[in-house]
C-alpha cells in the first residue's frame, strides 16, 4: 500500500525518489516527451479538435478581418475586370458615336483602335465630322503612323477623345459635346407620319415647293448650311410635299422635316440644317427682314412667294 506520509529522514526520502513507481512515472514522461517531439501528436490533436470546432467560434481577430478584406479586394477586382471587359465589348460594337457614349456610364473609360475610330467617324455626316475633327488632320496623322489607339472618356454626358501614340502621348484631343451627340441622334430619321403629327413643326409647315424655290435662289453657303447633304433627301421616293421647321436649337443646329408622299403612303424625313442659315430662308418664308443680302435680294425673294 503506498505511503502517502510525509518522509522525515533521508532514507526515507531515497526509497521515495527511486522507488519503482517514480521510476514508472518517469519514463512514461520522457516517452510522452519524445513522442511529441518526433510526431506533434498534441499539436495535431489540437488543430484537429479547433477545426471540428471551427464554424461555432466567433469569426472575430485581426486575421479575420485581414481575411475578409482580401476576400472583398478580391471580388471588386473581378468585377471591375469583368465589367471592363463587358464595356470594351460594348464599344468595339457600337455603329456610332452615340451608341457609344450611351453604353458607357460616366467615368467610363473604353479603347479603341485607329480604324475602329476611323468607322465611326466615316459614319457620321460631313458637317458633324468636321466639328469634331479636320478630315485633312486625321489623313495627316494616319500618313505618320504614329496613331497608335484611341482613348475614350465620359464625363458628366460629354464624350473625351484622346488619340494616343505607342508611349501613351497625346497626339490630338477632341471633344463631343452632349448636345452634338443628341443632334447625331437626330440625324435623317425617318417617321412614318406627317409634319402635323409632330409637335414640334406646329405652326411651321411650308409648302413644299415654295421652300425649294426660295432655297434654290439663295447664295450657296446659305444653301449648304440649310442642307448640307441634298443627295440624301433626292434620293428618296416620292414627292415631297410640305416642310417644316423646329423652332428649338440645339448646339447650333436646327431640325426640318420634310413629308413625303408616294401615293399610298407619307412618311417625314428629318434632317439637320445649321441653325443661321435655317433662320435666313425661315424669315424669307414669313415675310420677315434677313440678316444677310442685300434689299434687293429681299424683294426679288418677296416676288417667289
Amino acid at each position: 500500500m503506498q505511503d502517502w506520509a510525509r518522509p522525515h529522514t533521508i532514507r526515507q526520502w531515497l526509497k521515495r525518489l527511486f522507488g519503482l513507481q517514480a521510476i514508472v512515472c518517469g519514463l512514461l514522461v520522457v516517452l510522452l516527451a519524445v513522442s511529441e517531439l518526433r510526431f506533434d501528436w498534441v499539436e495535431k490533436a489540437v488543430g484537429t479538435y479547433l477545426a471540428t470546432t471551427n464554424d461555432q467560434r466567433p469569426k472575430i481577430g485581426a486575421i479575420w478581418e485581414k481575411g475578409r478584406q482580401a476576400t472583398t479586394a478580391r471580388q471588386a477586382l473581378e468585377q471591375i475586370v469583368t465589367d471592363r471587359q463587358a464595356n470594351q465589348r460594348d464599344a468595339q460594337e457600337a455603329t456610332t458615336f452615340k451608341q457609344l457614349a450611351d453604353r458607357m456610364p460616366d467615368g467610363q473609360t473604353t479603347m479603341l483602335s485607329p480604324d475602329q475610330f476611323k468607322r465611326l467617324y466615316l459614319k457620321l455626316p460631313v458637317e458633324i465630322a468636321r466639328e469634331i475633327a479636320s478630315p485633312f488632320e486625321l489623313l495627316s496623322l494616319f500618313s505618320q503612323t504614329a496613331w497608335d489607339r484611341t482613348y475614350f472618356e465620359k464625363n458628366d454626358g460629354e464624350l473625351n477623345i484622346y488619340l494616343l501614340d505607342a508611349e501613351n502621348r497625346v497626339l490630338k484631343q477632341m471633344v463631343i459635346t452632349p448636345e452634338l451627340l443628341l443632334t447625331m441622334d437626330r440625324q435623317n430619321v425617318l417617321t412614318a407620319a406627317t409634319l402635323s403629327d409632330l409637335p414640334q413643326f406646329k405652326n411651321r409647315i411650308y409648302p413644299g415647293d415654295r421652300f425649294f424655290a426660295i432655297l434654290a435662289d439663295l447664295p450657296a453657303d446659305i444653301r449648304k448650311g440649310v442642307l448640307p447633304n441634298p443627295e440624301r433627301l433626292l434620293a428618296q421616293p416620292g414627292q415631297i410635299r410640305r416642310v417644316g421647321i423646329s423652332d428649338e436649337a440645339t448646339s447650333g443646329f436646327i431640325e426640318l422635316g420634310f413629308e413625303i408622299s408616294d401615293g399610298t403612303r407619307q412618311e417625314v424625313v428629318r434632317f439637320q440644317g445649321q441653325e443661321w442659315a435655317v433662320w435666313q430662308i425661315r424669315s424669307i418664308l414669313e415675310g420677315k427682314p434677313r440678316t444677310t443680302g442685300s434689299l434687293s435680294d429681299f424683294f426679288r425673294d418677296l416676288r417667289l412667294r
